[in-house]
Order: C-alpha cells, then structure tokens, then sequence
C-alpha cells in the first residue's frame, strides 16, 4: 500500500476539500466529490490519508447471513487489513436501510489508528459508533445489520463510492463539505497548486474584507495578480 510522506499528509490537512474539487477542476477531473458522504459528528477535523476500499454489492440472501461474518473473506478480514493512516472506503451501492458498520468494528478500526470511514451507505449502533471516536462520513443510520441489505464481496480492488471511481491508494481528503478523492498520480501536482490557490484566496478574502469589489478581484486579473505578487515577496 503506498505511504504517503508525514508533511504530505499534514499539507492537505490544511486544504479544504472545496480548493481541492477547483483545482481538480482545472485539471479535468470533475467526478471527485464523494456523494451523500457527510461527517456523522459536527466536530471531526478534517482527515487525509490513503484509500483502503471495501466493496458491497445488493444483497443476495444465499451469501448474506450472519454465518458469513466468521468467513475470511468479511468485513472483519478487511478490518484487520487496514493499515494505520488509512481511509477506508466503504462503497455500499447507496443502500440506506442497512448500517455498513457498528460500534464494535468502528472501535477496532479505531484502535488501529485507522484515520477515518468513508461510505456512501449507512451506519448502525449510531451511539456507540459515535463514542469509538472514529471520523465519519455516511448518508445517515440505520438499526438493521448490513446482510440485511447487502453482500460484502471484497477489499482493495477499484470501487464506486458515491458516485465516484476510487482506487487503493488514491488520496482521501474529508471535511465538514464532504470528502474528495485526489488521484494517486496526481497527489505531489495537486497538492502545490492547492496550496497556492488557498494563498490567493486568503488574499482576496482579505481583499473583500476591506471593502474591494469582485470585479477584477475574483478571479484575479493581471494588476491584482501582480499585487498578490508583490504581497508575496514581502512576507
């Protein structure tokens, strides 16, 4: 699994997850915001890590039974999988009516210092997921168990999560607007030009919060560029 550097981890920690779909943008890829995914409490910071994914299918009454959890190919298998710093990506084909995970494998994901989960489904045992301390991002809970809606079928191969094509390893990004998936590829060249934009961005904020007008301003045109510039050299 790939290990991405300590300083470039803490970087995107301070990128919000809106700077990243611009610059993504700008690069063509538009398909990046996970769908439905929202942080399950108000306060988790943002996290930034590795994808581990996990991959639901609908639910197929022969093969999804509580016997299935003691196989070796189980949510649980996956959970002892997941390296530290992970975030696991939990594609669940959408499915609201059936919690992925509860409590007892969000604290074992926890303790393994798994840095978040990621799901386009649900969860279940809401408050003692919620007390396992683990970061968060589902469509909401539910009580029933995840057989009761759906088959889990494997872990680290390409998945669809809400909407959007994740492979292992591709970098995860999550706060309070979601999470955003930043190509594995293209993690050293995104992160530069994420930077830079948040830079000209708090610029032009403080702009506008001493009475400057959009027009010109945002985006910037060549004589605000040129200012930016110039604020640049003397910091």
């Amino acid at each position: 699994m790939t290990t991405y550097s300590i300083d470039t981890l803490e970087k995107y920690k301070s990128v919000t997850t809106a700077t990243l779909t611009t610059v993504l943008l700008k690069k063509g890829l538009r398909n990046v915001w996970i769908r439905e995914a929202f942080p399950l409490s108000p306060d988790q910071e943002r996290v930034a890590g590795p994808a581990f994914t996990l991959r639901f299918v609908p639910s197929r009454e022969d093969l999804a039974t509580p016997a299935s959890w003691t196989s070796p190919n189980s949510t649980r298998g996956a959970v002892e999988a997941m390296p530290e710093g992970c975030v696991a990506i939990v594609a669940a084909d959408g499915c609201s009516d059936a919690g992925v995970f509860g409590d007892i494998l969000c604290q074992r994901m926890k303790y393994r210092k798994v840095a978040a989960m990621i799901t386009d489904g649900v969860v279940r045992d809401l408050e003692g997921v919620v007390q396992s301390e683990l970061s968060v991002w589902s469509k909401g809970t539910a009580a029933p168990p995840s057989v009761a809606g759906l088959t889990f079928v494997n872990w680290q191969e390409p998945v669809g999560c809400g909407g959007v094509a994740i492979f292992p390893d591709d970098l995860i990004v999550a706060d309070r607007d979601g999470a955003v998936v930043v190509p594995a590829a293209l993690v050293d060249e995104v992160l530069e030009m994420a930077l830079e934009q948040e830079r000209l961005e708090a610029w032009i904020l403080d702009e506008v919060q001493n009475g400057a007008s959009l027009p010109g301003l945002y985006p910037p045109n060549e004589e605000n560029l040129r200012r930016y510039r110039e604020s640049r050299t003397k910091t």
